[in-house]
């Protein structure tokens, strides 16, 4: 690199050297000899492989064979300056490998590509931003776009779920050769013989214990719980500003079920619409968990759900496979439509020459009494609906018992007839449809809310309500019923006290009438004829997020256990939800 740190990079060159080659590189912090091993590893996809590559897998800066230090999310410096040797960031590393390879790999033919999912794909986004000449073509798959909305966070609450996974991104190692520099901080948590996971948490009590007993010496828990806003220390970690006049051509990708980076592609395809009109921009978002698309199992289901057979088989060999053979090689043409979206209702793909769309409809969904869902006809404001929310028994964020999880995932799709039978949570439903309803695009509810507490958070969910006689899927145990089933659509939790802002949090005013905007994550799915639209409001959701102690505190990762009250939340009749078509534009958010 420009600064002299060297980063260790693999590369696959085809045994055919009679003809010149495009690079296609992946740029992980998830050791390159282990998780880049094209084949074991699954990436890229054998059609990848079997089209020629030369294939080139880079560890990080600071992660396993490289040098340097280890920065989460980099925060980006503007402007590329060759020159400027402390001028260091993730898409100056990349520039910097593309100039080498170019310059120093036989028979390449001055074009170069790059995918990754995940935390690799965040580096695939980063390396648009002043991107090489000779970087043709990007992936950005499940990407993180910034940490205070994907993974580690959610609208401000921060993803108690995820505590396992820090040791993996917390510590920096003395010698480049170690491959387990963290496996024993790792096993704090996993080296304990945990079957309930909602149990386990419980008992660990306030956060702060999580500090004393497991991540005393984590630099990135620390950082965690010192910047509990959005203050600069985030700010500047977020990739979104900074993708601006974009060259390469970019093919985003996504799941629709993605517990950890669902904001990420979403957002960073929307932001390259915003900034760079001209760019070649696509998105896929297909039924998957994260990064599931990368693997194939036949079937394709998510938990209990069944959507059709050899799913990422299509995406891999008709989607990606072509995007990099056009853009890399000049083979094929450039078909690929500008949103290629499944609808995970009618289990069937559907293209859009924009995203969100334009010309379908915004419904509203208005609450009322006796749990009643109306669809775009008011019901009277003046009801009010009550649940005493409980720290100390939370409102668990899955219908089954886990133990702990690196991250978990399954409770995307599942089954909320757990939360709709507790008293803390309110279940809104519609009459059977007598039509199918198509959502597609963003989903914003504004709720008017009180409390007999000082903080609150707010969880909403879509849910699909299928009929008693749907029938059974063959994948399914036999625990598991259909009818009647409660599919979990969409959901997002907002923490209550960054209503008005993500960097300076307030205090509720008890028993002040308030509001609070929720925006969930972007959908595609028809609620059937013969299915309901049930929506879901409470506030604890455990233990996939920490638990708001309801009695505002200025720093919730230091409250202590006297600060958990019991809160008696009001929410209005005036409130409602808005779903489907580009609410920004139509000035909803």
């Amino acid at each position: 690199m420009r600064d002299g740190v060297k980063l260790f990079t693999l590369v696959y060159t085809p045994k055919d050297g009679t003809k010149p080659y495009p690079i296609l590189m992946n740029r992980t912090p998830y050791n390159a000899s282990g998780y880049g091993d094209y084949k074991t590893g699954g990436h890229p996809s054998k059609y990848l492989v079997q089209d020629g590559y030369i294939l080139v897998f880079q560890d990080v800066r600071g992660r396993y064979m490289s040098g340097g230090s280890y920065n989460n999310m980099t925060p980006n410096i503007p402007g590329n300056d060759v020159k400027n040797k402390t001028a260091i960031d993730e898409s100056s590393d990349t520039w910097d490998s593309i100039d080498w390879m170019i310059k120093n790999l036989k028979n390449n033919n001055g074009k170069v590509g790059i995918y990754g999912i995940s935390y690799p794909g965040f580096y695939s986004a980063a390396a648009l931003v002043d991107a090489h000449p000779a970087l043709k073509a990007s992936s950005p798959q499940a990407p993180i776009s910034d940490f205070f909305f994907d993974d580690f966070h959610h609208m401000g609450a921060y993803l108690q779920s995820y505590s396992a996974a820090f040791a993996v991104f917390g510590y920096q190692k003395a010698d480049t050769t170690r491959q387990d520099w963290f496996e024993p901080q790792l096993m704090r948590m996993f080296g304990q013989t945990v079957k309930d996971g909602y149990d386990y948490h419980l008992r660990m009590g306030a956060l702060k214990n999580m500090t004393r007993n497991i991540h005393h010496d984590n630099f990135f828990w620390d950082q965690i719980i010192n910047h509990p806003n959005y203050d600069t220390f985030w700010q500047k970690r977020n990739i979104l500003p900074h993708l601006k006049n974009i060259t390469p051509a970019v093919l985003t990708v996504g799941g629709w079920f993605d517990a950890e980076d669902l904001y990420g592609p979403l957002n960073i395809y929307k932001s390259i619409e915003q900034t760079s009109p001209g760019a070649k921009n696509s998105l896929v978002m297909g039924p998957w968990g994260h990064g599931d698309w990368a693997s194939e199992r036949g079937k394709s289901t998510h938990n209990h759900l069944y959507f059709g057979d050899s799913i990422s088989t299509y995406f891999q060999r008709d989607i990606e496979q072509p995007f990099f053979a056009y853009h890399l090689k000049g083979i094929g043409t450039d078909k690929q439509p500008e949103a290629h979206l499944f609808n995970t209702g009618t289990k069937e793909w559907q293209s859009f020459d924009v995203w969100p769309p334009a010309n379908l409809p915004t419904y509203r969904f208005y609450f009322g009494e006796r749990g009643k869902l109306s669809i775009n006809k008011p019901l009277p404001e003046e009801a009010r609906f009550d649940y005493v929310s409980d720290p100390a028994k939370p409102v668990p964020y899955t219908s089954e018992t886990e133990g702990l999880t690196f991250t978990p995932r399954r409770f995307m799709s599942d089954d909320q007839r757990h939360a709709s039978r507790r008293p803390d949570v309110l279940t809104f439903e519609t009459d059977t449809l007598a039509e199918a309803v198509t959502l597609a695009g963003e989903i914003l509810t504004k709720l008017k809310v009180a409390m007999t507490g000082t903080d609150a958070d707010f969880v909403v969910k879509l849910i699909d309500v299928y009929p008693q006689d749907h029938p059974e899927y063959e994948h399914n145990p036999k625990n598991v019923t259909m009818g009647s089933y409660q599919q979990l659509v969409r959901s997002e939790v907002f923490r209550g006290r960054f209503r008005a802002s993500f960097s300076t949090p307030e205090p509720f005013t008890a028993g002040r009438m308030t509001d609070v905007t929720v925006p969930l994550q972007d959908v595609l799915h028809t609620f059937k004829r013969g299915h309901r639209i049930m929506i879901q409001i409470h506030s604890t959701w455990f233990p996939y997020i920490d638990r708001n102690p309801q009695k505002y505190v200025d720093n919730i990762y230091k409250a202590d256990e006297k600060d958990f009250i019991k809160s008696t939340i009001t929410v209005s009749g005036a409130s409602v939800m808005e779903a489907g078509g580009d609410l920004k534009k139509k000035k909803v958010f």
